[in-house]
C-alpha cells in the first residue's frame, strides 16, 4: 500500500507538470523527425567546374548526376572554387586529366572525385595510362572526418556546457532569492543583466578558452589558420550561450525544467550547424539554421581551422554571433521587468 500511495503521488506530480509532461512526448519526436529529415534526405550532387573541356571529350562523359559549370579559363574556376561555388573542378593538361577539389570536406571530396572518375570511364576504353592528378586548395587525402566535423562539435560542446551552467546557476540566484533583493535595491534592470552576464561571463569564457586549447593542441584537431581567431569566435559563442541560459532560467522554477530545455534548443541546433550537409536536407526546413547561433559559430570556426582564413571571411559570423549576444541581453531585461515574482 505504501509503494502504491508512492507511484500515485509521482504520477500526480509529473500529470500537474504541463511542460515535463509535453516534453516527455514532444522532444523525442522532434528529435527522432530530425534524424529522419536528415538520414532520409537527398544523395549530395556534386558541383563540378568543366575548364576549356574539349567538345570531343565533353560527348563521351556521363554528365548526368552532376552540376555542372563551364569555364572559359581557370581563374574564374579557382574563384569560385575557393568561395565553395563548386566542389571541384576539371582540366586536361597536355591530354591529361586534373582535378582541383575545395578539400574541406572529405565526404564531398569523395563524392566529387567518384563522379568525376565515372563520368571519364568512357574514355578510358583501351587506354591504361589515364590516371587523375588531384590537386586540393584545402585539407589533403590525408584528411580526416575528425578534421572537418571537429569544428562544430568544439563549438557545440563550449556552446552545451556554458548554457547548461549558466541557466542552471541563475535558476540557483532566483531560488535562493538573491534576484529578488536585487530586484528591491535601487539597481536598475539593465544594471542587474550586465553585472550577472560580466560575473559569469569571466568563468565561462575561461571554460571556452580551455576546451579550444585542449582540442588543438592536446587532441590534435587541424589547425590551418590563427589561433587568436578562434578563441574570439569560442569567447563570443560562449557569451551568446551565456545570455540564452540566462533568459530560458527565468521561465524554469527548478533545475529539472532548466535541463528540460536542451532537446528544444541546444539539440535542434547540432543538425543545422553544419555536422550533417545542409545541402542533403530538405530545403523547407534548411531554413532554420541561420536562426541558430550555432550556425554561425561552427561556419566561423570550420572557416578557420579547416581553411585557414581570416577576418575578412569570418567578420559577418562574428557580427551575428555578437548580435545574438546582443538581442538576448535585451530580451533578459525585459524579462526582468515582466517577471515580478522570483
Amino acid at each position: 500500500m505504501r509503494i502504491k500511495a508512492l507511484v500515485i503521488r509521482i504520477l500526480r506530480q509529473i500529470v500537474r507538470d504541463k511542460r515535463t509532461m509535453g516534453l516527455l512526448i514532444f522532444a523525442p519526436i522532434l528529435v527522432l523527425t530530425m534524424l529522419h529529415l536528415v538520414f532520409n534526405g537527398d544523395d549530395y550532387i556534386p558541383q563540378v567546374g568543366m575548364v576549356n573541356i574539349p567538345e570531343s571529350i565533353l560527348e563521351k562523359m556521363d554528365l548526368d548526376d552532376a552540376e555542372i559549370t563551364m569555364y572559359k579559363d581557370e581563374r574564374q574556376a579557382n574563384e569560385d572554387l575557393s568561395i565553395q561555388e563548386i566542389d571541384g573542378y576539371l582540366i586536361f593538361d597536355n591530354q591529361t586529366p586534373s582535378v582541383f577539389l575545395e578539400g574541406s570536406d572529405p565526404s564531398v571530396n569523395g563524392a566529387t572525385l567518384k563522379w568525376i572518375q565515372t563520368s571519364l570511364k568512357s574514355l578510358q576504353t583501351g587506354v591504361n595510362s589515364l590516371q587523375l592528378d588531384v590537386n586540393y586548395l584545402h585539407g589533403s587525402s590525408e584528411m580526416g572526418q575528425f578534421d572537418y566535423f571537429g569544428p562544430v562539435l568544439l563549438g557545440f560542446f563550449v556552446f552545451f556546457f556554458v548554457f547548461l551552467i549558466a541557466g542552471v546557476s541563475f535558476l540557483r540566484e532566483r531560488t535562493t532569492g538573491t534576484l529578488e533583493r536585487l530586484l528591491s535595491s535601487p539597481l536598475r534592470k539593465w544594471e542587474i543583466v550586465i553585472g550577472y552576464v560580466l560575473g559569469f561571463g569571466i568563468f565561462t569564457m575561461i571554460q571556452a578558452a580551455i576546451i579550444a586549447l585542449y582540442a588543438i593542441f592536446v587532441l590534435g584537431m587541424l589547425m590551418e589558420g590563427l589561433f587568436l581567431y578562434v578563441l574570439l569566435i569560442t569567447l563570443l559563442l560562449s557569451l551568446t550561450a551565456l545570455t540564452l541560459g540566462i533568459l530560458l532560467s527565468a521561465f524554469a522554477n527548478n533545475e529539472l525544467q532548466m535541463i528540460q530545455f536542451i532537446p528544444i534548443v541546444v539539440v535542434p541546433q547540432i543538425f543545422f550547424s553544419g555536422l550533417f550537409n545542409l545541402a542533403t536536407i530538405s530545403e523547407w526546413l534548411s531554413w532554420i539554421g541561420p536562426f541558430t547561433p550555432l550556425y554561425y559559430a561552427a561556419d566561423a570556426l570550420r572557416d578557420v581551422m579547416v581553411r585557414g582564413y581570416g577576418w575578412e571571411e569570418i567578420y559577418l559570423d562574428v557580427c551575428a554571433m555578437a548580435g545574438f549576444s546582443l538581442l538576448f541581453i535585451a530580451l533578459n531585461i525585459l524579462a526582468l521587468r515582466k517577471y515580478r515574482k522570483v
